[in-house]
């Protein structure tokens, strides 16, 4: 839409479309650069998939991480990035990434609500590569009463995975709490979680970790920064001047359509195309089309398709942060991510085959099972395991609930014969498969996909067994549950230079339109470098793009 002869209905020097983790750093980065922000959000609640996100941040080098004394060379973190992405990320992005991370990381810190912490031992997803680390490199907010956002509380966004009674729990409790039928450490984390169920009811505390801690203490920097936050607003339009270059907004906010200025720049970060099944049907490759995501439900690809109509480039539209996931009959897509971890269990593919590590990195895993065909793929295991791990947010021992079985989501036999005609695979496969694993098992090593050998794999495996991730499969009645391909959000999106500006496809700049979070093209190519893979990047190219809109600024006020 042009701007020619029209007027503003407000002016900003930056207009940041969407409130996740990307678009309130950026908010707060141009905050401290001196301009003047805005962010605008469509949804009732703000927060985007950030506030219903794990919320790590995986950001090398940055000051929580060097408190501790953790000073990886630079050299070392992009030789990591590159091996991962195999050259399908420029140079100048990674080194964007890695160089602009920490000073990311100490603007959000200078507010006294902004506090962090190491997520020891949760390594990088792959640390057997070089640059990678075993213990690990995400850190996340620290727990927040969220009681003290007063008005705001009541607006942001809840989380799917909220614990019963208001119990909270970091990742690292998670970790522990799921060995708390196997080991002290886990038996002693139990005790906390009571200990903090029954506080929180004296307290009267509302009590959050993960990304909605994350977003509330971004949100209350924001309030202190006296930085507005527009819910309900929905941009309908990029604009642009003769030239071509993007200078504002249009939106639909309270019935009315508003033309808001962006003097310096407008920044995308609307999220990923998860939501929109037409955009699905059109990039995800076959098998991955069905939508058994778990990103905000507002993200239906706005900032893409705005770019796309300015002639914005687009890279790695056929791909996502894929997580193996599970159908609640109730409607919910339930993660994957310590399940496949657990001894006493392997997943199959239709033919009653193991098919990757199952203890994989949820991208690859799902990489594996589409580029296999393996849809559905069978999660079968034995009640020992049943009895000893948390499953599908169903705690150890739990009887299944009815309602999986009668959704086909869950199948019980006594012999694994019964199961596999109970699922449709070969039941001589099933029996094979199952035999072989166990000698795996009793061996601890598992020659054919290496499950155990990374760090990471062993990260939520069983520490009592010489093999966290190997245990036999011989203790009836047996499950299977049918694993649908899930994601966390898109990961392809508006191709960005090293400074966040969009680029269209013959490489030339959009100017004055960034993007950051699953609205670009991943930094990290079709890979996942670590937990908050996601979120890191989304808060640092939101940095660099608030950064260059305000260099901008300096250079016309020069003038």
């Amino acid at each position: 839409m042009s701007a020619a002869g029209n007027g503003w209905d407000a002016e900003y020097d930056l207009v940041i479309v969407g409130s996740g983790g990307g678009g309130m750093a950026a908010a707060l980065t141009a905050h401290d650069e001196g301009l003047k922000p805005l962010i605008v959000e469509k949804g009732k609640k703000y927060g985007g998939s950030t506030g219903i996100s794990g919320g790590g941040i995986w950001i090398p080098n940055n000051p929580t991480l060097r408190a501790k004394g953790h000073n990886d060379s630079r050299e070392s973190i992009l030789r990591y990035l590159e091996q991962l992405t195999q050259g399908r990320v420029p140079r100048a992005r990674l080194e964007a990434f890695v160089d602009n991370g920490p000073a990311a990381m100490e603007v959000l810190e200078k507010s006294k609500w902004v506090k962090f912490f190491w997520t020891k031992g949760y390594s990088d997803y792959h640390p057997e590569l070089e640059g990678g680390r075993p213990m690990g490199r995400s850190i996340e907010a620290k727990p927040f009463d969220t009681r003290k956002l007063g008005e705001d509380e009541k607006y942001q966004r809840p989380n799917n995975l909220k614990g019963p009674l208001g119990l909270w729990i970091t990742a690292k409790d998670y970790r522990d709490l799921a060995m708390a039928k196997r080991t002290w450490r886990g038996r002693k984390a139990s005790l906390v979680a009571a200990w903090r169920v029954s506080s929180n009811l004296i307290l009267r505390r509302h009590m959050a970790t993960g990304g909605r801690a994350l977003v509330a203490r971004l949100r209350m920097a924001l309030k202190d920064a006296g930085i507005p936050l527009w819910l309900q607003t929905r941009m309908t339009d990029l604009i642009t001047d003769e030239r071509g270059a993007v200078v504002g907004i249009e939106v639909e906010r309270e019935g009315k359509t508003l033309r808001l200025r962006g003097r310096y720049g407008v920044l995308l970060a609307t999220g990923g195309f998860e939501h929109n099944n037409e955009m699905r049907a059109k990039y995800l490759p076959e098998g991955a089309r069905e939508n058994y995501a778990m990103g905000a439900r507002e993200n239906t690809g706005d900032g893409i398709q705005a770019g796309i109509k300015l002639g914005a480039a687009l890279d790695l539209m056929d791909d996502a942060w894929w997580m193996p996931a599970l159908r609640h009959p109730a409607g919910a897509v339930i993660p994957l991510l310590s399940e496949r971890a657990i001894p006493r269990q392997v997943i199959v593919s239709p033919q009653g085959k193991r098919f990757t590590n199952e203890s994989a990195p949820y991208v690859n895993f799902v990489h594996d099972q589409l580029a296999g065909g393996h849809i559905p793929a069978w999660l079968v295991m034995d009640a020992k395991a049943r009895a000893r791990y948390p499953f599908a947010q169903i705690l150890p021992g739990a009887p299944i609930p009815k309602s999986f079985f009668e959704a086909g989501i869950a199948f019980k036999a006594d012999t694994l014969t019964e199961l596999a005609e109970k699922i449709g695979v070969p039941a001589d496969a099933l029996n094979e498969t199952v035999t072989t694993f166990n000698g795996y098992a009793r061996t601890g090593k598992d020659p054919e996909f290496g499950r155990g050998d990374s760090a990471y794999d062993r990260y939520y495996g069983d520490p009592n067994l010489k093999n966290p991730n190997l245990d036999v499969i011989d203790t009836p009645p047996y499950y299977a549950f049918r694993l649908e391909i899930g994601d966390l959000g898109t990961k392809g999106g508006l191709v960005c230079d090293e400074h966040s500006r969009v680029l269209r496809e013959d490489g030339s700049v959009i100017e004055g339109l960034y993007a950051t979070g699953n609205t670009s093209a991943s930094v990290m190519g079709n890979e996942y470098a670590g937990p908050g893979a996601t979120i890191g990047p989304s808060i640092v190219f939101g940095y660099i793009a608030a950064r260059h809109a305000a260099a901008r600024a300096r250079r016309e006020d020069q003038r």
